[in-house]
């Protein structure tokens, strides 16, 4: 079969398109023939060696396809099923295996490209909302890279909570996006100064919560938008790592609460995936959870995909289909 591999860490150019082995099922195993898979930051990080994985290394950990083997010990899915799963290394793949208990079925109303498209920015965005800080009516909330793959997704489900929504883009085409999504305020930070104009917007009391995705470039500017015992949300780096910083800080600035939070610790048990997965999809199937996806290119083409997400250029989401 066909997939991405790079046998050493660096820039687009390491990722190839090979021909390997197919892979062979274990205990509690399905094996899926991939019909979409979905490229995500973190696929970034591993191939730079931010994130250390063995090589050589199979790109991706996200993907939706067809159930075309099973384990004799796996029950609750059969042959011809349709599923979506996460988290899962080599997905970058022809065909691949995934442990049942990680897997989720698509209803018939979602397809692979949904599914792939959906299951990880989709359940950062619900675990955000719901979980790391629970939006209420009426709260306003600053959501970061606003156009970017879960921030459109995190937009329309903050509206869904009844928030009010101030997000922030480069572009004028990303402002367009954001305002589709439900954004209520959106602000050029190429061209304006978010803190400046969030504390217009809140009459200078600031936020109860800022959703960052961007680090560096970001962070500290973030914490002078929140209100005293605000929450800073930080999920993602896209533009970098946050320098180190002394805890006084939060303090300082109103007994900020501070917290670096990953879909891992908010997907533990079987419980848990379902209840954000099916809420996606049941939001999907039912017209209020709108999936944009940027550009679906061919899986022998990852490299570009993966020089468009780094550029930060993209809005939605980045698919490869085998």
């Amino acid at each position: 079969m066909k997939a991405i591999r790079f046998h050493q860490f660096g820039g687009p150019e390491v990722l190839k398109y090979e021909e390997i082995d197919g892979p062979s099922l274990s205990e509690g195993e399905l094996l899926i023939k991939i019909g979409a898979c979905g490229v995500n930051f973190i696929d970034t990080y591993q191939r730079t060696g931010a994130y250390k994985v063995d090589l050589p290394h199979i790109a991706g950990q996200e993907a939706a396809g067809e159930v075309v083997g099973m384990a004799d010990d796996v029950s609750g899915f059969k042959l011809g099923d349709h599923v979506a799963f996460t988290g899962t290394p080599y997905a970058y793949a022809e065909y691949m295996t995934v442990l049942a208990e990680k897997a989720v079925k698509l209803p018939p109303t979602v397809s692979d490209k949904e599914g792939a498209a959906i299951l990880l920015q989709g359940m950062t965005a619900h675990y955000l909302v719901h979980s790391t800080f629970a939006l209420q009516k009426n709260q306003t909330c600053l959501i970061h890279a606003a156009a970017g793959g879960v921030g459109l997704l995190l937009v329309q489900m903050a509206k869904m909570q009844g928030a009010r929504v101030i997000g922030t883009v480069s572009t004028e085409e990303k402002a367009i996006l954001a305002r589709d999504a439900g954004a209520d305020e959106v602000i050029l930070y190429t061209q304006q100064n978010f803190v400046t104009e969030v504390m217009k917007l809140t009459e200078g009391k600031g936020l109860p919560v800022v959703y960052d995705s961007v680090g560096k470039t970001t962070f500290e500017n973030s914490l002078d938008c929140l209100e005293p015992r605000g929450y800073m949300v930080l999920y993602g780096q896209s533009s970098g790592r946050v320098d180190p910083m002394d805890p006084q800080i939060l303090n300082a600035k109103g007994s900020l609460f501070l917290t670096r939070p990953s879909l891992n610790s908010y997907a533990l048990t079987r419980k848990e995936i379902e209840w954000r997965a099916s809420d996606l999809f049941n939001w999907i199937s039912s017209g209020r959870l709108k999936v944009h996806i940027d550009s679906a290119r061919h899986l022998s083409e990852a490299a570009e995909a993966h020089e468009a997400l780094e550029s930060r250029k993209t809005t939605g989401k980045v698919i490869l289909i085998p």
